[in-house]
């Protein structure tokens, strides 16, 4: 035992050192945008700039056509209720759904023939192979269609919208994406996970995060004229970008060999010299958001499935794809640092787990042999105080943010959260590179989708 002191003394010291070290990068990472958000906001303040709400865009004023896309694989529990809600709810005077189905998915197509029988502003659209392909191939599908309906009716769409089969739409965010494309490619609005009553831990760590990424970091990134990623639902790009973007792809302008193709393309507007917004504009004065909601994965085995698609499309298979752009300023450079670092980040979270239980274990030792424990190098423990008040200002930023967007209930659950998006994050980053893997051996990409279900409206809040 005597000998073994030393070694488990060293292994708790350089992992400890290890972790705080990757913490300290990445907390100074993160202040530096809650120094921007702050800025922006102080700025903001000074020259009296209000956040618009939905009477700053009048449906006198809408004069484009839009086509929304809605892809769909084994969405029959949910596509049907979705469409009715979205065809109630829509405050725009030209408009229509195109839904994408597969030839082997009959229960999904049943779906929604049952609502496009009843309404002629719903088109279903086959893609031409049978499913599960990729998301992408499926809103290429959906383009074309729109494309060939606008040809033949002398109408053509100014605008695509994306969504997913579990949204809840907002009534006005067309009317936003019609005046905002005026100024802009591309245009997203924020995406607000419903609070899961049934799974408040694991979808509710969702709710955190949105409010951090859509409460502060795109906000930031949109200030800072960085390239703005599209988060595939919540956003819509013009017709005339969507064309440039097919050209420059030889024909189609979403990517099916991408896990992330909504991601991608955002960016890809960027390196055509398109510009993107991200607008947050407010139903009525002190009112709520306009915003997509919609209830995220519920179970661990679900959450942990789609944190690894994103993983693997973004910071694995999207940084192989797509590099680093070439020309761009360093916003756009620190920015896909920020979207790639999830990857790079577990390792330095596993290694802190590893030495909290190798300094746990340390201690029992020591106390066990009644030998004094090894003390912390003056250096360490400054990066270790350092670490701590970054900690401190990160809980104190993500509960602000929750509680601007949920209230103060989910602000104080967001908290213990922490603890469960790590867990997520790290069971999930081993399937990314599992995955990752298969890819380079030639392994096809699949749209691994997971289970959705759909809300009862009417018993939501401010929705």
């Amino acid at each position: 035992m005597d000998a073994s002191v030393p070694w488990i003394d060293g292994i708790a010291r350089e992992t400890m050192l290890f972790a705080a070290v990757g913490f300290l990068i990445g907390g100074i990472d993160d202040l530096a945008i809650d120094i921007a958000y702050l800025f922006r906001a102080i700025r903001r303040w000074w020259y009296r700039r209000a956040t618009p709400t939905l009477a700053d865009f009048p449906v006198d004023g809408c004069t484009g056509r839009l086509a929304v896309l809605i892809p769909a694989w084994d969405e029959a529990p949910v596509i049907g209720a979705m469409l009715r809600t979205t065809l109630a709810r829509f405050d725009h005077p030209d408009w229509r759904l195109y839904v994408g189905a597969y030839p082997n998915d009959r229960a999904t197509i049943a779906a929604i023939v049952g609502v496009a029988t009843g309404d002629n502003r719903v088109r279903l659209a086959l893609t031409p192979r049978p499913g599960p392909t990729t998301k992408a191939d499926c809103l290429n599908t959906l383009w074309s269609a729109a494309l060939a309906d606008g040809a033949r009716e002398g109408r053509p769409f100014t605008a695509m919208v994306l969504h997913d089969a579990e949204d809840v739409v907002h009534p006005g965010e067309l009317r936003v994406y019609d005046h905002m494309l005026a100024h802009a490619d591309t245009v997203q609005l924020p995406v607000l996970p419903l609070a899961d009553p049934g799974s408040r831990w694991v979808s509710g760590h969702y709710i955190d995060e949105f409010a951090e990424a859509h409460g502060r970091q795109l906000p930031v990134r949109d200030a800072l004229g960085a390239e703005l990623p599209l988060a595939g639902v919540g956003c819509a790009i013009s017709a005339a970008m969507l064309a440039r973007i097919a050209a420059h792809r030889g024909g189609l302008p979403f990517d099916e060999t991408s896990l992330t193709e909504d991601y991608e393309l955002g960016l890809t507007v960027r390196a055509l010299g398109g510009r993107g917004l991200f607008v947050r504009a407010l139903e009525r004065p002190g009112g709520s958001p306009v915003a997509v909601r919609a209830y995220f994965p519920a179970t661990l085995d679900t959450a942990i499935r789609q944190k690894a698609r994103w993983m693997t499309g973004i910071a694995l298979a999207g940084w192989d794809r797509i590099g680093w752009q070439s020309g761009g300023g360093w916003r756009d450079h620190w920015m896909r640092m920020r979207d790639r670092r999830a990857i790079l980040a577990i390792p330095v979270l596993a290694v802190a787990y590893v030495a909290l239980l190798a300094w746990g274990l340390a201690l029992l030792v020591h106390l066990w042999a009644g030998t004094r424990p090894a003390s912390v190098d003056p250096a360490l423990q400054l990066v270790l105080a350092a670490n701590l008040c970054l900690l401190v200002w990160r809980i104190a930023m993500r509960w602000t943010l929750v509680r601007r967007a949920y209230g103060r209930d989910e602000a104080w659950r967001s908290i213990p959260r922490m603890l469960v998006g790590n867990l997520v994050a790290l069971l999930a980053a081993r399937r990314a590179v599992i995955r990752y893997a298969g890819t380079l051996r030639g392994r096809p990409v699949r749209w691994d989708k997971t289970a959705h279900h759909f809300p009862n409206v009417a018993d939501l809040p401010s929705v």
